[in-house]
């Protein structure tokens, strides 16, 4: 796979595939940047190597069709804010104006296009959308790691008519997971929270085979045990005691997986242990993450709820690695090939 600085991206069109999908309020102001704030290594290295830089993103789920609220108007806005020079937004992603704006584009200087999803031909892997995509850019990197699950055209149709590598977030991210489940520093402890346990029980069987332990929540220990779930490495597993389906683990759990993070060398952490969203059920999500850091081990944490919950608490960047993929972390480290990255050879 190649990377961004096997390109010269000097006067050359550079469009980038982003992943800008950030939580909105209810006036569609950003509730959390980390996205954004991840993704500008890349473009700051475009605009310093003279490139002409193209962005393209989605941004909720409008169904194929305009939804106002759903504009990336706000981000454009926040990119400015960070890289303090004004961006071009376009109105649309494809078409003539498109087009146009992106060979007027000066050397260092950004055009965001607007929301992907806005046309079904998107999320359908419309080849036709792919090649139109395709027109705005002479080179294609990908960027956006938590959509690299997905067969959408801007993730896998459009490398098959530009000249595609990986953006440096996304090599970041590949480098980061392939420490952990290729060659991890033993003692290694998988921590896997919240519920799901039908998207989660394939990543726990498959990361139990490098992990020393894996802990999981008690609402998958007992869906696990509903659905007489069995892992090939049992006696790796740690459950929380007392309730399973309690809001939050208990005085005895906290101390039992603190023993367990505090003698890793290598940690993955991918979902709460417990309704943190609520103040009184926030205590053994925290203990977890309190220990992950005073444990200095190399940690990777990944999951929307978790990584919502760190920034909550201001402690994001107290992690060896936060991922910005969910479903795309979890399926990379089970073993599965992702789409997205297929596409970049």
């Amino acid at each position: 796979m190649k990377t961004l600085k096997d390109f010269s991206v000097i006067d050359r069109r550079v469009l980038v595939r982003c992943d800008f999908n950030v939580p909105l309020d209810e006036k569609g102001n950003i509730l959390d940047d980390f996205r954004i704030r991840q993704t500008l290594p890349t473009i700051k290295y475009l605009v310093d190597n003279k490139a002409k830089i193209i962005l393209m993103s989605h941004l909720g789920e409008p169904g194929g069709k305009v939804v106002p609220e759903l504009k990336l108007d706000v981000v454009a806005e926040k990119l400015a804010e960070y890289l303090k020079f004004p961006i071009g937004k376009e109105d649309d992603c494809i078409g003539p104006d498109a087009e146009t704006e992106s060979n007027k584009l000066e050397p260092g200087r950004i055009l965001l296009l607007e929301n992907l999803r806005f046309h079904k031909e998107e999320t359908d892997n419309d080849p036709d959308f792919a090649k139109k995509l395709s027109y705005l850019g002479d080179i294609y990197v990908n960027d956006a790691f938590g959509v690299c699950h997905r067969d959408q055209a801007s993730v896998t149709g459009v490398p098959q008519n530009l000249s595609s590598c990986a953006g440096l977030l996304l090599e970041k991210e590949i480098e980061s997971l392939d420490r952990v489940i290729k060659n991890p520093e033993k003692p290694m402890i998988a921590i896997v929270g919240g519920t799901k346990v039908e998207t989660k029980s394939k990543f726990i069987n498959s990361i139990s085979k490098v992990a020393d332990y894996v802990i999981i929540s008690g609402l998958i220990a007992k869906e696990v045990a509903e659905k007489n779930i069995k892992f090939e490495f049992p006696e790796k597993i740690i459950i929380p005691t007392g309730q399973l389906d309690a809001l939050d683990i208990n005085d005895e759990s906290i101390k039992m997986f603190q023993e367990k993070i505090m003698q890793a060398k290598t940690i993955l952490w991918n979902g709460p242990f417990g309704k943190f969203e609520e103040k009184e059920y926030v205590k053994g999500t925290l203990a977890i993450a309190k220990a992950i850091i005073d444990s200095g081990a190399f940690s990777v944490v990944g999951g929307g709820e978790t990584v919502e919950f760190l920034n909550k608490q201001s402690m994001i960047d107290k992690f060896s690695h936060v991922s910005t993929g969910g479903g795309a972390m979890l399926q990379y480290l089970s073993g599965d090939s992702l789409p997205g990255l297929d596409a970049l050879g």
